[in-house]
């Protein structure tokens, strides 16, 4: 029961609470448990617990999502998001089975075997059933630790093994209190957080050319009328409003901001925006559905000084977007869920930058943004990075400022700014530092606007990606198994 609970308590580490220090003590009690289990099985359970206990609090909105938006049964939909807690449990549990079948010594199993396995089972939650690494332990320390340091160097799994290296040194300094072991595991975990903190202080990039004013706009469109008939009018019409109230060299829309197929957006009401984008010497950028042949995309595209381009969404969700083993699951959209363009296509991976108002502009769509291996794809040419998403989904839950700090963490990696245009928040300007520069209320219409500059250069994460904390991992994993056959 103590893993239980020490799920629930990492999830005050994170957004909106920031008590970055809880991501810790959660592990070590964790650790602990491990530490003083007596089977593979016994540390599977303490695994699978803290699992549930960190994600049925933590992502508990999926919940809304499947009731409010979707219509499903509230039992159905409280079953719904306790078995996605459970499947998303899983690589815990298989880590604590593993750390068990390793016969060595308690320092190795501690200080190597632990914080790689508990890196390893997030890094596999971030690819299996497509990939969910929301609360990576990792997001936790941004912006305000000095473990987010290490995020230009190793990403979001570098951070994380920094936390989950803290916890094991801690718990080795409790196991073995008094000793010069437990000292010198004490005064490595000390220098771990003063060199992150020395790393924040360094520039990995450089601003590339003049300041840019943007306006970023959330029209605050309850999700339940989204793409009612009755409400589309109106919906024109507040982005109209709201684009031609900016006197912005960039202005950007948010996820499918016009609930319509690129081609059905009346031309006169393109013209009215291409000629007020023009006026202000730059572009617009636009959240729209588009169809080509029989294909379906959720796309962004500009109009205004540059020619027009886009960008199609790459990462799909599963059951949002795209339905995977149609002919098997295919009753989940047609008879339990109610949820619009249920059946999307890709846009590649290979898309290029906008060149618009004067910036080399990466654009990512919804939570594309928790995937940092996808967001360094387009860099070092991106000077800025744009999320537009709608997480109007999710009620007003946690789940917006979850998906905030995962976008600061972005602009950590890469060493960009990140423009976050939201249907309902959480619309905000991040610095290359994590910091929140500007951000609107949740839940109200309004225009951000803001000087952005753009950024050239590149970090060690844009260059090595994963490849570099996988490799630090199999090292750790290594070397416990050379200790283990002594």
């Amino acid at each position: 029961m103590q893993t239980l609970f020490a799920g629930v308590l990492a999830v005050f580490g994170f957004a909106p609470f920031g008590l970055f220090p809880l991501a810790v003590i959660a592990l070590l009690v964790l650790f602990r448990v491990w530490l003083r289990s007596g089977s593979a099985a016994q540390a599977a359970r303490a695994g699978f617990t803290f699992g549930m206990g960190l994600f049925s609090f933590g992502v508990g909105w999926v919940y809304v999502a499947l009731h409010d938006y979707g219509y499903m049964h509230p039992l159905l939909a409280i079953g719904a998001t306790l078995l996605f807690a459970a499947l998303i449990s899983t690589p815990l549990a298989l880590a604590g089975y593993v750390l068990l079948r390793f016969r060595t010594a308690e320092s190795v199993r501690v200080l190597l075997l632990m914080p790689a396995l508990w890196v390893l089972a997030e890094w596999l939650r971030g690819l299996m059933f497509t990939g969910f690494p929301w609360l990576a332990f990792g997001y936790s320390q941004v912006p305000d630790s000095p473990l987010s340091g290490y995020a230009p160097l190793f990403g979001v799994y570098g951070v994380s093994l920094a936390v989950a290296v803290s916890a094991a040194a801690l718990l080795f300094v409790v196991h073995v209190r008094g000793s010069a072991a437990g000292k010198i595991a004490l005064g490595g975990v000390t220098a771990l957080w003063l060199f992150g903190g020395a790393l924040q202080h360094v520039a990995w990039t450089q601003p590339n050319g003049e300041p840019l004013k943007v306006s970023l706009l959330q029209g605050n469109i309850p999700q339940d009328e989204k793409f009612t008939e009755e409400r589309l009018v109106s919906s024109l019409e507040t982005y109209r409003r709201l684009a031609q109230s900016s006197d912005a060299r960039l202005i950007i829309m948010p996820e499918t901001a016009l609930p319509l197929l690129r081609h059905n957006v009346p031309p006169y009401y393109q013209q009215l925006l291409r000629d007020h984008v023009r006026q202000n010497g730059g572009d617009i950028l636009i959240g729209v559905f588009e169809k080509e042949g029989e294909r379906y995309f959720n796309s962004v595209y500009s109009l205004g000084s540059a020619d027009s381009q886009h960008y199609r969404k790459d990462h799909l969700v599963p059951f949002g977007e795209f339905i995977p083993m149609r002919g098997v699951l295919g009753w989940i959209i047609n008879e339990v869920l109610q949820i619009p363009m249920g059946d999307l296509t890709s846009g590649g991976d290979a898309q290029a930058p906008l060149d618009v108002a004067g910036q080399k502009v990466a654009v990512n769509i919804c939570y594309e943004d928790v995937f940092g291996e996808e967001i360094i794809r387009p860099l070092p040419q991106a000077t800025l990075l744009v999320n537009v998403t709608n997480d109007a989904w999710y009620g007003e839950s946690n789940a917006a400022v979850q998906h905030n700090q995962m976008s600061q963490m972005r602009a950590l990696e890469t060493g960009r700014m990140m423009l976050r245009a939201t249907n309902t928040g959480v619309t905000s300007v991040i610095g290359i530092d994590g910091q929140v520069l500007a951000q609107l209320p949740q839940h109200e219409e309004g225009v951000l606007t803001a000087e952005v500059q753009g950024y050239a250069g590149s970090t060690p994460y844009v260059r090595w990606g994963n490849v570099a904390i996988l490799l630090v991992l199999a090292l750790m994993l290594a070397a416990a198994v050379k200790f283990s056959r002594r």
